[in-house]
């Protein structure tokens, strides 16, 4: 009974160090060099000869302690007053039954642990989070969920051409993980998510015939599951803190915290475009590298690293060169070497070369061009400085004060073999193709005056400097040197000519300044070849302004070897042909799917997801390249409202040089029967 009393008061008793797995308590402090004799702490490895730790910790990277009940270790260091442990006679016969027998405490993790619940507890207590508003113009920009299994589609409006390939059509946008993107309000002042900022949500739409040679589709969306979307989905609400624009104060708090509570200053939002290469697909945004998508059950795989010789991230637009198939990147990163260039085999195994390109700046770019001897590379003023933001100033800025220019290396070469020429200042985001010409190396893009991203200076209103910005401009002179905000974000497809021996620049406006034209395609057949055709998606100017966001209302063909027919006095524009779309109609993620076997560069059709505000009801469109004004081939009506989005790609072979046996279980958007639909690639087809 005396044993058990003793026991109890023991168990009664305060502990001091909750880490430890058992505690040590008496009523003497006196005694506490008696406890110095039972026991020996060390951390980690052991600099004595005769330490010999247990095998099964030295794979752990955490720090951990053991501890031992012996007498001839050496004891705790006497000056520890401030632990105020003292022991019984009853306690030290029991640690004497544990002698020699090893205890691991992982401290560390136990540390780390109870310190981001400290951290968690603080940015609770000291950051408020809001939704951003939705206003009725944005109503398709609100994020949706996740729908399951594959949806089959039946009631299709005209007909899938006999001749469209098999294969995926799959396009990447912003999707909010809680409903909308977030702002916070603390002590440091407040931060915002930028707009396009949302998690990465994948839309697909799958073509592929039965065994009676008919076309059956389906439809399914799925979010890109980086690290960063299962750390905020476990905890059910948001959790990183805003880190591109706000207060400085705000940022700069945010980017620690981040860090200090996950490991990573930001989210991986993951959203911005699909490519595939070697047989694989990857979901990319510029602020991590590519993640690997299984691009049947949409399923987020590994990250790719290239076997781990590639450690930042890929800009969102990576080129394959032509005739070799090997896949050119670049990589960016907040400090230097702010800008690398790689160039990774034609099978994605190997990094066959890479190049610090010696930027001066950090620059955020998202596109690289190719042609057959070339690398080209934009160097644009916008800048993404932590220094300016340490000042008091935006994280990413564009100074519309700052030098452009565009640099041509060599596809193997290094930063002393690429040649820069100084053009306008100017934002492009996106190229529609490079190719040569003799001694000139001709690039055509979307070129602004300003850049969208992030957006205004923070405190302004954003929702009036989006509306001015995307308004039309009158003539082709407003797109140079005009003061005024509006139409600063209006996009001209435009034309530098390079000439490597001369260094002459010749730029010229392509399409003038009737439509605002952005997220170009072309045949990827002649991705670094000359090309005469291209498409764009083409900005409704007035829905925009009126959004303050960008909508696209109808889709453009261009015609580069002919002249315009709308403007016969601007001998320098080409010729534009429109494919319009019904009232209150916006497309996204558009691509051109050629025609297998097809004999000149237009055989096949441009792709399209396309949603009505008027009766919220979204679909897919198939338009023929060659009769591009007429009426879409085919209309495809999907299952639930797809937001607008950014790129989109088809994927026509997924799996080249190999047979592989795939079940899709399906069920019909009209009723809740279940289908197993099996798909089998080949080197060739899918039947």
């Amino acid at each position: 009974m005396e044993m058990a009393e003793k026991l109890r008061r023991v168990e009664r008793t305060k502990a001091v160090d909750k880490h430890l797995p058992f505690s040590v308590f008496s009523e003497d402090y006196e005694h506490l060099h008696a406890l110095e004799q039972h026991f020996y702490l060390f951390h980690g490895a052991s600099d004595r000869e005769d330490h010999h730790p247990d095998p099964s910790m030295s794979s752990t990277s955490s720090t951990a302690f053991h501890i031992y009940s012996s007498v001839d270790r050496p004891s705790f260091p006497r000056g520890i007053d401030c632990l105020k442990i003292s022991f019984s006679s009853t306690v030290t016969q029991g640690l004497r039954a544990l002698r020699q027998i090893p205890i691991r405490i992982d401290v560390a993790a136990t540390i780390e642990n109870n310190a981001r619940k400290l951290l968690d507890a603080f940015v609770d207590s000291v950051f408020r989070f809001e939704d951003q508003p939705f206003l009725p113009t944005q109503l398709n920009f609100a994020p949706v969920d996740e729908i399951g299994e594959a949806v089959e589609i039946s009631c299709i409006e005209g007909e899938i051409p006999p001749d469209f390939p098999e294969g995926v059509y799959i396009r990447n946008g912003s999707n909010p993980l809680f409903g909308a993107l977030q702002s916070t309000v603390s002590v440091f002042g407040r931060s915002s998510h930028a707009w396009f900022e949302g998690e990465g949500m994948l839309h697909a739409v799958y073509f592929a015939r039965d065994h009676q040679r008919k076309w059956r589709v389906s439809y399914k969306n799925k979010y890109v599951e980086s690290r960063t979307y299962k750390i905020e989905k476990e905890r059910s609400k948001p959790s990183f803190l805003p880190a591109v624009e706000g207060d400085s104060s705000a940022v700069l708090a945010a980017y620690l915290l981040n860090q200090l509570r996950f490991g990573e200053v930001n989210k991986c939002i993951s959203n911005t475009n699909v490519f595939e290469h070697s047989g694989k697909c990857y979901s990319i945004a510029e602020n991590y590298i590519p993640q690997e998508i299984d691009i049947f059950s949409l399923n987020t795989l590994n990250d790719w690293d290239v076997n781990g010789t590639w450690d930042r991230p890929f800009i969102s637009h990576p080129k394959r060169a032509p005739g070799t198939g090997e896949l050119v990147i670049v990589g960016l990163n907040i400090k230097q070497p702010y800008l690398v260039l790689g160039v990774i085999s034609a099978d994605g195994k190997k990094l066959k070369h890479k190049a610090d390109l010696e930027l001066n700046r950090n620059i955020l770019t998202h596109e690289i061009g190719v042609t057959e001897q070339y690398n080209v590379i934009l160097d644009f003023p916008l800048t993404v400085d932590a220094y300016r933001l340490i000042q008091g100033g935006p994280l990413i800025k564009y100074d519309e004060k700052g030098y452009a220019r565009i640099g041509v290396m060599p596809r193997y070469g290094d930063a002393k073999s690429i040649k820069w020429f100084e053009v306008e200042p100017h934002c492009t985001f996106h190229i529609l193709n490079c190719f040569e010409d003799e001694d000139e190396v001709i690039v055509r893009g979307c070129r602004a005056r300003a850049s969208i991203i992030p957006g205004p200076d923070f405190g302004l209103n954003k929702f009036e400097w989006f509306s001015r910005g995307l308004k039309p401009i009158a003539t082709s002179d407003e797109t140079i040197g005009c003061p005024t905000e509006d139409g600063l974000l209006f996009t001209c497809t435009y034309e530098w000519k390079l000439n490597m021996k001369s260094g002459e620049v010749k730029e010229r406006v392509l399409t003038g300044t009737d439509s605002s034209m952005d997220f170009p395609a072309i045949n990827n057949s002649y991705i670094g070849l000359r090309n005469n055709y291209g498409y764009t998606q083409v900005v409704d100017s007035s829905a925009s302004s009126a959004c303050g966001h960008a909508k696209y209302g109808k889709l453009a063909k261009l015609y580069f070897e002919q002249h315009s027919n709308r403007m016969p006095e601007k001998e320098d524009l080409v010729k534009v042909e429109y494919h319009n779309l019904a009232q209150s109609e916006f497309c996204s993620g558009a691509a051109f799917v050629a025609k297998h076997g097809g004999g000149e560069e237009d055989d096949g059709w441009m792709i399209s997801f396309i949603h009505n505000e008027e009766t919220n009801l979204s679909q897919v469109h198939i338009i023929d390249a060659k009769n591009f004004g007429g009426e879409a081939v085919a209309k495809i009506p999907l299952p639930g409202r797809v937001p607008y989005g950014f790129h989109g790609t088809f994927v026509c072979k997924p799996f080249r040089g190999c047979k592989v046996l795939v079940c899709v279980s399906m069920r019909n958007e009209k009723s809740s029967v279940k289908y197993l639909f099996v798909l089998v690639y080949t080197r060739e087809s899918v039947v």
